[in-house]
C-alpha cells in the first residue's frame, strides 16, 4: 500500500539521535546512522507496523542518500534494507565507500 494521494511524507534529520525520522499518522519511522569523518553507516530502518507498506522506508532511504550526498559522505549501508535499495538503485552507487561495495554485491 501506498501513501494516500496528495499525502506528503517529510523527512527530517535528528542529529542528536543519529536518525532520519518520518512521520504519518501519528507515528515515526526511523533510519539509524552513524557518522565517522566523511562517511555514514546506515545501520537500521524501523518502520512501525501500523504504517508498513506505504513507502516510508524507501523514502526515508532516499532522502538519507540525498543528504549523504549534500553532505559528501560515502555511505556504507550495514541495514539490509538500505543495501537492497542501493543494489537495485545502480544511480546511487557512486556513494558507495569503497570498502562497503561487497555489501551490495550479490
Amino acid at each position: 500500500m501506498t501513501s494516500p494521494p496528495g499525502v506528503s511524507i517529510t523527512v527530517r534529520d535528528n542529529p542528536a539521535a543519529s536518525r532520519f525520522e518520518a512521520e504519518l499518522d501519528g507515528s515515526i519511522a526511523v533510519a539509524d546512522y552513524r557518522v565517522d569523518h566523511d562517511t555514514v553507516t546506515f545501520t537500521h530502518v524501523g518502520v512501525p507496523p501500523r504504517i508498513e507498506r506505504r513507502g516510508i522506508g524507501k523514502r526515508l532511504v532516499e532522502a538519507s542518500l540525498a543528504a549523504a550526498r549534500e553532505r559528501g559522505w560515502r555511505v556504507i549501508p550495514r541495514c539490509p534494507f538500505f543495501a537492497d535499495y542501493m543494489r537495485a538503485h545502480p544511480e546511487v552507487h557512486d556513494l558507495l565507500a569503497p570498502e562497503s561495495r561487497t555489501l551490495i554485491e550479490r
